[in-house]
C-alpha cells in the first residue's frame, strides 16, 4: 500500500477548494520574473548577450560564506552565496547584526566590482528563515510549522512572515530558503516540525499566503523541497516516495499551486527520490512537471551538495542536474571546481549553451524583478529596519503564535487552569531550556549547543511560568529532576525531544525514550507522591505518549513554540478571578498515534489514531480521558545503543580534550582542543553532515582525545555478558604515526583500553569499514559496565586523520564488520 493511500482520499475536498492535479496553475497572479517590464527585460536580454560563458556560469553558482571571500566573489563573479545553519560572519556565533550588514556589503561591493573580469552582476544572499530569522542572535523565534498549522490562522501566518522579512532584510540578506510546503505522511521524519500538516488542503492554505508575505520586503522566497519530501518510505529523510505523478502531485503539490500563485521566485528541489529516480537529475520533475504542468516560469536552486546524489555525479560535476532544469547549483565548499568542471563540461558539449542562458536569463530575471540592480548598499537600506529585530511588538506576535499553537490533549478533574496563587514546582529538562523549546535551525543547524544567554530577549518556559505566578501572588520552583522538600500544590514537567533537524531527527519508532524512559519516570514520581501533574510535551512531531497521559493529570502539545517561553503561563495559569486568562485555540493539524508503530505493517505510518485531526479540548468544551492502553507493538531491543550518528545520539554528548581542557563540548560544526592539536569538523558521507572528521596534528603537546559521555553513567552489563560490541564505522585518512588507544571509562578512575595502533597501521586507506570490538576486551583490562559514562574515547599524541559516522553499542557484530581484540 503506498503512502498516498492516507490522503488521497481527500482529494474530493481539495478538488473543490484548488484543484486536486490540474494541469497548470490557472489564472494565477504573475510571477515577478514573468511580469518584468519591456525595459527590464531588454535589461536581462542586453545582459546576456555581453556575457562571457564564464560569468554565466559563474551566475548558476552557490557557495556558503565560510568558503567564500568577497575576494573570491570578485574574482569569480560568483551569482549567490549561502549561510547554512550555524554559519556565521566571521564564524562567530555571537556576530552582531553590523556584522552580518557588513559582509553582504563586501560581498554586494565585490560583485560589482568589474576589474577582476567579472560581469559586475549583484549577488544574492541566501538563508534558511524558516521560523523567523533563526541564525541571528537576537531574532524573533516563532513556533515552527507544526505548531503554526495547530494554530490555524492564516491571517497570523501572513504577519509572521512579514516580520520575517524585516528581520531579514535587517541584515541585509536577499534570500529566504523557505517556506517549506511539505505534506507529510510518516511522523518519524525528522523534519516532520517544517510541516504545516499532514493534510494537503491545510499546506495550500498557508503557502500562499506565507511566500506574499516573505516577499512584501522585495525578498525572494523558496518554495521547497519540489516535490514529495514529506512522503518517502518510512519517513527516511532524503528517501524514496513512490506513486504515479498524478497522485504524488495531488497529494505533495497543493502547497506549490498556492505558491506560485502568490508568485514565489524560486522553487528548491528535493533530496529525495520518486520511484528510485533522483530528483535533482531528474528532467520529468524540474522541468516537464514543474516548469511545463505547472508553469513555473522562476528558478529553480539544487539543495545542500544534492547533485552529488545523482548517480553518476559528484558535488563538483553534474552536467545532468543542469541538463534536468537545475538553474543553480548549491556547492558549499566545492563551488569552485564546479563552475570549472560546468565551464568545460559546456566547452565539450554535454551541456548546451542555450541550457546555460535559459538557467542565467530565469536568474537574472529574478535579480532584476527583486529590484537588486538599483538597491542601495545592505549598509544604506538595512539601519532602519534593525531596531525591529527582536523588537517587543514582533515578540508579541511570537508570543500569540504560540499561545495559540498549544493544543490541551487530556484535563481531568480540570487541572487547568492553575491558580495564581498556588505553590507550583517546575520540573523536567525542558523546563528552563530555551535551547528545547526552540528546536532545530535555531542558531545553529540542529539547534544544538545554544545555552539561554545565546537567545537575548527571550523566555523560558520556567521563566514566564514564574513571572505569571508572582504576579497572581503564588510561587513557581524550579527544580529539574522534580526534587522537593516541601510539597508542591500542583507540578508542571516540561519535557521532550532533543533539538534536531534533517537526517539526524529520523526515527524508528514513535514510542518516547523507550531504551530510558526518564520522563516516564519523574511524571509517574509526582503523581504516586500525590501531586497533580501537568505534561508539556515540546516535540517536533506527535508521539506515542500512552504511559505518559496516563502519568499526567493534563497533557500540553506544545509542538516547539520558539522563543516566547511566556506563552505557556498565558493559557495556564489563571487570572485572579480564576478564569483562564486565554483559552486553548490549537487544534491539531496531524493526526495523534494510539500505537508506536503500524502493527500491520512497521514500514507504514500509524494508522491507529488516539486523537485524528482537529481534535482538542479547551476549558470552554472540557473532556475527561480515560486510561490509555500502554502496550506497545514492539519493544526494541534495549540493550543496542546509538551513541554516535552524525550527531551525538541522547543522552550522550561528543566532547573533545587535552591536557590544557579536558572538556570541550562540541557543538556546531567544528571544534578544537585547546592545545589546538586535535581539530573535529563535519563531514558529508552519504548526507550532509552524517560524520566527523578527526584531525590529530601530532604537535608534541601531549595526548589529545575525542570521547562521547553522558551525564550519568548507565549499566551495560547485561550487554557484556552476552557478548556485545562496540562498533565503530571509520574510514582512515592518514596513518597514525604514534599510539592510538581506544578507551571505556567507567566511574573515575575506572576504565579499560585496547590499542588500535597496529589494526589502523594495517588499515586501508580510504576505505570505509567497521570495527567491532568485544567489550569483554574492554571488561579484561578493567572496565565496569555496571557504571559506564564514556562508551568510547579515542586518544593519541602523534599524528593522525579518521573519519567516524557512528559509534554505536551493539548485541551482535554487524555483517561485514571486522572483529578484534587488540
Amino acid at each position: 500500500m503506498s503512502l498516498l493511500f492516507k490522503v488521497l482520499g481527500w482529494c474530493a475536498l481539495v478538488t473543490a477548494l484548488f484543484g486536486c492535479a490540474p494541469n497548470r496553475v490557472e489564472n494565477s497572479v504573475e510571477t515577478r520574473e514573468a511580469s518584468l517590464t519591456t525595459a527590464q527585460q531588454q535589461t536581462v536580454a542586453s545582459l546576456l548577450a555581453s556575457m562571457t560563458l564564464e560569468q554565466k556560469v559563474a551566475q548558476m553558482v552557490q557557495g556558503e560564506i565560510k568558503h567564500v571571500t568577497p575576494d573570491d566573489v570578485r574574482a569569480y563573479g560568483l551569482g549567490s552565496v549561502l549561510n547554512g545553519g550555524g554559519s556565521f560572519p566571521n564564524n562567530d556565533k555571537h556576530a552582531s547584526i553590523e556584522d552580518w550588514v557588513a559582509l553582504a556589503d563586501a560581498y554586494r561591493q565585490a560583485s560589482l566590482d568589474t576589474s577582476a573580469g567579472n560581469a559586475g552582476i549583484p549577488l544574492i544572499w541566501g538563508t534558511d528563515a524558516v521560523h523567523g530569522h533563526n541564525n541571528v542572535v537576537g531574532a524573533t523565534l516563532f513556533p515552527h510549522n507544526i505548531g503554526l498549522g495547530a494554530a490555524n490562522d492564516p491571517e497570523l501566518i501572513g504577519k509572521i512572515g512579514r516580520i520575517t522579512s524585516r528581520e531579514v532584510a535587517a541584515t541585509g540578506i536577499d534570500w529566504i530558503f523557505a517556506p517549506t510546503v511539505a505534506v507529510v505522511l510518516d511522523d518519524r521524519w525528522g523534519r516532520t516540525y517544517e510541516g504545516y500538516s499532514d493534510r494537503p488542503e491545510i499546506v495550500a492554505k498557508y503557502a500562499g499566503v506565507i511566500v506574499e508575505a516573505l516577499q512584501s520586503e522585495g525578498l525572494i522566497a523558496t518554495a521547497k523541497h519540489f516535490i514529495g519530501d514529506g512522503g518517502t518510505d518510512k519517513g527516511i529523510d532524503q528517501g524514496n516516495t513512490r506513486g504515479s505523478l498524478e497522485d504524488i502531485l495531488a497529494v505533495h503539490g497543493q502547497g506549490y499551486y498556492t505558491a506560485l500563485e502568490a508568485g514565489v521566485s524560486s522553487v528548491m528541489a528535493s533530496f529525495n527520490s520518486i520511484n528510485g529516480s533522483k530528483i535533482h537529475g531528474d528532467k520529468a520533475i524540474l522541468d516537464d512537471l514543474l516548469r511545463g504542468q505547472l508553469g513555473f516560469s522562476g528558478f529553480v536552486i539544487s539543495d545542500w551538495n544534492g547533485v552529488g546524489q545523482v548517480p553518476g555525479c559528484t558535488n563538483e560535476s553534474c552536467a545532468q542536474a543542469i541538463n534536468a532544469g537545475m538553474d543553480m547549483i548549491m556547492a558549499p565548499e566545492d563551488w569552485k571546481a564546479l563552475l570549472f568542471n560546468t565551464v568545460a563540461q559546456v566547452k565539450a558539449g554535454d551541456i548546451a549553451l542555450s541550457r546555460i542562458d535559459e538557467a542565467v536569463a530565469r536568474i537574472l530575471s529574478a535579480k532584476v524583478a527583486a529590484g537588486l540592480f538599483e538597491a542601495p548598499l545592505p549598509s544604506v537600506r538595512a539601519p532602519p529596519l534593525i531596531a525591529e529585530i527582536g523588537s517587543v511588538s514582533h515578540r508579541s506576535i511570537a508570543r500569540e503564535a504560540a499561545r495559540k499553537s498549544l493544543v490541551l490533549l487530556k484535563n481531568n478533574n480540570e487541572t487547568l487552569p492553575i491558580s495564581p496563587a498556588a505553590n507550583i514546582m517546575v520540573s523536567g529538562s525542558g523546563a528552563n531550556s530555551i535551547e528545547k523549546q526552540t528546536g532545530g535551525w535555531s542558531i545553529t543547524w540542529q539547534g544544538t549547543g545554544n545555552p539561554n544567554g545565546v537567545f537575548p530577549g527571550a523566555t523560558s518556559i520556567f521563566a514566564g511560568l514564574q513571572q505569571a505566578m508572582a504576579n497572581g501572588g503564588g510561587r513557581a520552583t524550579l527544580s529539574t529532576d522534580g526534587s522537593f522538600t516541601e510539597q508542591p500544590d500542583l507540578a508542571v514537567v516540561v519535557f521532550g525531544e532533543h533539538p534536531y533537524a534533517e537526517g539526524q531527527g529520523d526515527v524508528d519508532t514513535l514510542a518516547w525514550q523507550q531504551q530510558d524512559p526518564r520522563d516516564l519516570r519523574l511524571l509517574q514520581s509526582l503523581q504516586a507522591a500525590g501531586i497533580p501533574v501537568v505534561a508539556v510535551l515540546l516535540s517536533g512531531r506527535p508521539l506515542w505518549m500512552n504511559p505518559h497521559l496516563n502519568a499526567a493529570d493534563a497533557f500540553v502539545a506544545a509542538w516547539l513554540p520558539g522563543s516566547e517561553g511566556g506563552a505557556i503561563a498565558d493559557v495556564l495559569v489563571a487570572a485572579a478571578d480564576g478564569a483562564p486568562r486565554h483559552d486553548f485555540t490549537g487544534r491539531l493539524s496531524f493526526d495523534w498515534p494510539n500505537a508506536d508503530l503500524n502493527a500491520a505493517d512497521r514500514s507504514l505510518p500509524v494508522t491507529d489514531l488516539l486523537f485524528e485531526y482537529g481534535y482538542g479540548l479547551s476549558y470552554a468544551e472540557p473532556a475527561e480521558l480515560g486510561q490509555l492502553s500502554e502496550l506497545a507493538v514492539d519493544v526494541p531491543n534495549s540493550l543496542d545503543r546509538l551513541i554516535f550518528g552524525g550527531t551525538a545520539r541522547d543522552p550522550w554528548r561528543t566532547f573533545v580534550g587535552d591536557e590544557v581542557d579536558w572538556e570541550i563540548e562540541v557543538f556546531g560544526s567544528s571544534a578544537a582542543t585547546a592545545g589546538g592539536n586535535l581539530r573535529l569538523k563535519t563531514f558529508d558521507r552519504r548526507k550532509q553532515e552524517d560524520s566527523i572528521e578527526l584531525s590529530w596534528l601530532g604537535r608534541g603537546v601531549g595526548v589529545s582525545q575525542v570521547y562521547w559521555r553522558s551525564s550519568e553513567s548507565s549499566d551495560f552489563s547485561v550487554l557484556a555478558s552476552q557478548q556485545g560490541y562496540l562498533v565503530i564505522d571509520a574510514q582512515l585518512v592518514t596513518a597514525p604515526t604514534s599510539k592510538v588507544a581506544l578507551r571505556m571509562d567507567c566511574e573515575y578512575p575506572c576504565t579499560g583500553e585496547v590499542d588500535l595502533t597496529r589494526v589502523l597501521e594495517d588499515a586501508p586507506l580510504l576505505r570505509w569499514q567497521m570495527f567491532a570490538i568485544p567489550l569483554g576486551c574492554f571488561v579484561e583490562r578493567g572496565a565496569d559496565l555496571s557504571k559506564l559514562s564514556s562508551p568510547a574515547v579515542l586518544v593519541t599524541d602523534g599524528a593522525l586523520k579518521l573519519r567516524i559516522s557512528e559509534v554505536a553499542l551493539r548485541s551482535g557484530r554487524p555483517a561485514g564488520a571486522i572483529e578484534l581484540c587488540p
